[in-house]
């Protein structure tokens, strides 16, 4: 259902305004490259700043542009329960192909507390759900057992891990099952997730590097893990410097040096400053994905 290379795609700005011409393209730039999904309105998408009509239209028009050639699992978390069921609900009702849902952040609830919220995301809707779980931002993590419960619900799909903790991968194939789609929602860790039972990334350096991305995914679902090794020793530098500072920021110079939108950013983020961004051009430069 989801695997290989999935873009968390940043949401591009122009003159402080959601930019859906500059959005259009950039699906069609992902599709033409081979990303196998995208992620709108994910935290990569500034959706902490995004209206709840600015997200919408982006959900809508990334479902209207991919037009079934690539999967959209639409980003539909919230800290309360409520409202992550309104924008799963309208992530449904757009057409997307599944809903990606944060574990409740600031609230800190217990494990039984993030069960009944997913459940009553669930319920609630008729649209398959990929757990994210982030403990880095949400505070919360959701462990391999509460998950392990969660799948037993028909339309909790996956989960978008974000933990840094490769081994999570091989306890929750013992509490999920095989069948579970595991996605990793570290870049820089992606080769290892996978070699643990995973099947590919929700990636912010996709939206720089969509092929190599693409590629490299590839590779390990062929299971030449050479090749994929290769591709991860030239990915590295990208990843570093795109973590530089917040993910997103990176992504956006380094479209805008490629010409496809602009580095704006909302606040509290702000643009990166002069040495990281000395540090994206000469490792995109090495990539050979600019003119030296």
């Amino acid at each position: 259902m989801f695997k290989g290379s999935i873009v968390a795609l940043v949401t591009p700005f122009k003159d402080g305004k959601v930019d859906l011409d500059a959005l259009k393209r950039l699906v069609e730039w992902h599709v033409e490259e081979g990303t196998s999904g995208i992620v709108p309105v994910g935290t990569t998408g500034e959706t902490p700043t995004l209206s709840h009509d600015e997200h919408e239209a982006v959900v809508a028009e990334v479902v209207k542009t991919a037009a079934g050639r690539v999967k959209v699992i639409a980003g539909a978390g919230s800290n309360s329960t409520e409202e992550a069921i309104q924008l799963a609900r309208h992530a449904q009702e757009v057409g997307a192909d599944g809903a990606l849902v944060v574990t409740p952040y600031y609230n800190k609830p217990t494990q039984a507390g993030l069960y009944a919220h997913f459940e009553a995301v669930h319920d609630a809707t008729d649209i398959p759900i990929v757990i994210y779980n982030i403990p880095g931002r949400s505070v919360v993590d959701m462990k391999p057992a509460t998950m392990g419960e969660l799948a037993k619900l028909p339309r909790i799909v996956g989960v978008k891990d974000s933990t840094g903790d490769i081994v999570r991968v091989s306890e929750q194939r013992m509490t999920c099952g095989n069948d579970f789609i595991q996605l990793s929602g570290e870049d820089a860790s992606a080769l290892g997730f996978n070699a643990h039972g995973g099947v590919g990334c929700i990636s912010v350096t996709a939206n720089v590097a969509p092929r190599l991305c693409a590629e490299f995914q590839q590779a390990m679902a062929d299971g030449d893990w050479a090749n994929a090794l290769e591709y991860q020793d030239r990915l590295l530098p990208l990843h570093t410097a795109v973590f530089t500072e917040p993910g997103l920021v990176g992504a956006k110079y380094g479209l805008s040096l490629l010409g496809r939108c602009t580095e704006e950013v909302r606040l509290p983020l702000v643009g990166l400053t002069d040495g990281t961004k000395l540090m994206m051009k000469s490792t995109m430069e090495n990539l050979g994905l600019l003119g030296s």
